[in-house]
């Protein structure tokens, strides 16, 4: 299982990528409380809150550092 690299919590990636719906222009939705990811310099990074992506989001090299990536 993936780790949020922000708080290191393993993260269901079924759970992060399933579809819950779709938006009025046809994008699929999924639900952020089940877990959230980014594609990121090459990789995909998952998430267990919007909170920690945003951090993530605000300062990459600062967690990809952090965790040896």
């Amino acid at each position: 299982m993936p780790k949020d690299p922000v708080c290191g919590i393993e993260i269901n990636e079924e759970d992060a990528r399933s579809t819950t719906g779709q938006t009025m222009y046809g994008a699929s939705e999924v639900d952020p409380q089940a877990g959230t990811r980014i594609f990121h310099d090459g990789s995909w990074f998952y998430f267990c809150s919007l909170d920690c992506r945003s951090k993530f989001l605000a300062s990459p090299s600062t967690y990809l550092e952090q965790s040896g990536t």
